[in-house]
């Protein structure tokens, strides 16, 4: 019995190179195929929906916007690019791209929701919900009377924070909390409606705030004494360890915890 011939190795070096180059020429036909579908007008980009938030954008004039800067068709059109190109509008925080077979694009936006301004009188930043600093016309700003933060870059989360920490209380006496400042030593600087300006000071968020509840509670028994109301404060320094100045028009006086006790 003779048994089978291996064959030679040149004759399967062969062999195994022209099942590689066979394989190589079918992707390569795959690939120019898929790219002839991609290119074909069925596949052209017909529309784009919009939904979410588009209180500050007309659907029909953002897509028209939109439209020149994206390329592609619904199948090689780049998703990534397409987010960032809506996410660069004014007002857009966020977009949310997908494609709807054959030929639409979906978008849902989330916009940012004003809620303070930031930076200096002149500057026309804003802040978020979300303690983030965006850029958008001012003008379209509703409602028009928010507070204004200030502190150094990065620190519109903490500084936001902050402030929702303190208005209620200055609410409380019907003050309203204007402008809070976070300075680049880490102390609390606030300027009421009514034009007052405080020193906070510095330490944690819980130090802060009870320093600034502790000054209220008595600031009603104080201003009492020479006839006038919270709405009369001036000034006030609650940077004391054991008390605070303040000014009201037309009197100056330092209340510690002596005389805070005496008031109630």
């Amino acid at each position: 019995m003779s048994s089978a011939l291996a064959p030679p190795l040149d004759v399967k070096l062969m062999n195994t190179t022209a099942s590689l180059l066979f394989v190589a020429f079918a992707l390569l036909l795959l690939a120019a195929l898929a790219s002839w579908v991609a290119r074909q007008p069925l596949f052209a980009l017909q529309a784009i929906v919009v939904t979410g938030e588009v209180t500050h954008h007309n659907a029909v004039t953002l897509r028209a916007n939109v439209a020149p800067q994206l390329s592609g068709t619904f199948l090689t059109l780049d998703l990534t690019r397409a987010r960032h190109v809506f996410e660069s509008l004014p007002w857009v925080r966020q977009a949310l791209v997908r494609r709807e077979f054959p030929n639409r694009l979906k978008v849902v936006l989330q916009e940012h929701q004003a809620v303070a301004y930031w930076g200096s009188e002149s500057d026309s930043r804003l802040v978020n919900s979300f303690g983030e600093v965006f850029e958008a016309n001012v003008g379209e700003v509703e409602p028009e009377d928010l507070p204004r933060l200030q502190g150094p870059e990065g620190q519109a989360a903490p500084a936001l924070a902050m402030y929702q920490a303190l208005q209620p209380l200055f609410e409380a006496l019907e003050l309203a909390l204007e402008q809070l400042e976070l300075n680049s030593h880490g102390g609390w600087r606030a300027r009421l409606d009514s034009g007052a300006a405080l020193e906070l000071g510095g330490g944690t968020s819980d130090e802060v705030l009870a320093r600034t509840q502790r000054f209220l509670q008595t600031l009603t028994q104080v201003t009492s004494r020479y006839g006038r109301k919270p709405e009369a404060l001036e000034t006030a320094d609650l940077r004391y360890q054991d008390g605070y100045a303040l000014r009201l028009r037309g009197v100056t006086t330092l209340a510690a915890d002596g005389q805070k006790k005496q008031a109630q």
